[in-house]
């Protein structure tokens, strides 16, 4: 490249109507520095164990890292693509997710830790197609709820159709992820689904239809045993933490102990001694928060949550700005999925909410999830970038 091609190509990036000044920058900060925030925690979860069985303590550190690039680069192109894409693409988005869990079901698949939802891609790596289904998901419902929105009046509610078509379509990912079985993925969907209808303004009858719907699915699910032994006995610790304190119990009680452990300003980064004994299961993944409880503190946990709640309001902000019904849908969507999934990690960390496996966004060691987080936070760039175009 020549040097007046350099330069042209500076002033386009640095101009007024650079694609680069119209990005969210507040909501980008937020995400990058719980990415580095949750890069470090991985590392110190997973670097004790390592070292004591002589292999390299930057094994997870490297993966993560080639991850996180991975997927800011998948933000990057899907804000590069642009709303109108994301939208033509919906389909094929919401069919490639289904191709993925029926996949796993079939010989390709694998079990880890008893649930079947992984596709080995060798070299150590797996993807976890139950994951990339929350976006297809939340870009399809946009396109379904929020299409009288923007072919008739900004006010007008979906019809009938479009409501059941949603539903269905969404009951369909719920029974392939719920074969695997993945329960905490369901939840995730199910609420993700309930927030886009109501907010595309279907009338409330539905939205009671739902949540009796899933009251008596939830019944009926207990009542004739459809669950696995292992997610009733996580409902039955939540609901009695003392009935099984060294079964069913063992992973929330320390839990609960390496967060209390930590204080105000925590035992400090790499120093934590339940993480260094490798108390709390899954610290790199499912419980990451204990990690930042214990070492960081309660000022270090509660900058997660501040960070989260940022990446939250600028995405509501987003929506709200958005003209658009389908942008707005998606927008919404997006938030839902990752407000609910935040609660249910810390919850199900300090004893409110029950262990059901889901990765903290943006902080989580997780292939699939971190690249499907990345996705989640360039579809709000996307809106926001169209809103600053055309609003």
């Amino acid at each position: 490249m020549t040097t007046t091609a350099r330069r042209s190509l500076l002033r386009r990036l640095s101009g007024h109507e650079s694609p680069l000044r119209r990005l969210d920058w507040v909501l980008l900060s937020a995400v990058v520095m719980l990415t580095l925030i949750g890069t470090l925690l991985v590392w110190s979860a997973t670097r004790p164990a390592l070292l004591n069985t002589g292999r390299d303590p930057q094994i997870f550190l490297k993966k993560h890292l080639l991850t996180v690039a991975i997927g800011l680069g998948l933000a990057a192109l899907v804000t590069a693509l642009g709303y109108r894409l994301v939208r033509a693409y919906a389909p094929i988005l919401y069919g490639a997710s289904c191709v993925g869990l029926v996949l796993v079901l079939t010989p390709l698949g694998s079990t880890i830790k008893g649930h079947h939802s992984w596709i080995e891609l060798g070299g150590g790596f797996q993807l976890q197609p139950s994951e990339f289904a929350k976006v297809g998901l939340v870009v399809v419902l946009a396109v379904l709820l929020g299409e009288r929105r923007d072919a008739q009046a900004a006010q007008a509610a979906p019809r009938t159709r479009d409501i059941v078509a949603a539903l269905a379509l969404a009951a369909l990912l719920a029974g392939l992820i719920m074969m695997q079985p993945d329960l905490g993925t369901t939840m995730v969907l199910a609420v993700v689904v309930l927030a886009m209808v109501a907010i595309s303004g279907a009338p409330k009858r539905w939205l009671l239809t739902m949540v009796g719907g899933g009251v008596t699915g939830a019944v009926a699910a207990w009542r004739f045993h459809l669950l696995k032994p292992y997610q009733i006995n996580r409902f039955i610790a939540f609901a009695d933490p003392a009935a099984d304190p060294k079964g069913a119990g063992y992973n929330a009680a320390q839990a609960r102990i390496a967060v209390g452990s930590g204080g105000l300003a925590g035992q400090g980064l790499f120093r934590g001694q339940q993480t260094g004994g490798h108390f709390v299961p899954e610290q790199h993944t499912d419980f990451i928060f204990t990690v930042a409880g214990e070492e960081l503190g309660f000022l270090g946990s509660a900058l997660i949550v501040v960070l989260v709640g940022v990446v939250l309001w600028r995405g509501l902000r987003i929506a709200a700005l958005c003209a658009n019904g389908f942008g707005m849908l998606l927008a919404a969507g997006v938030v839902s999925w990752l407000a609910f999934q935040t609660f249910e990690n810390i919850g199900m960390t300090i004893g409110i909410m029950p262990i059901t496996g889901v990765p903290l966004p943006y902080i989580s060691y997780g292939g699939s999830a971190t690249l499907a987080n990345m996705i989640a936070f360039g579809l709000l760039q996307a809106v926001h970038l169209r809103q600053r175009l055309f609003g």
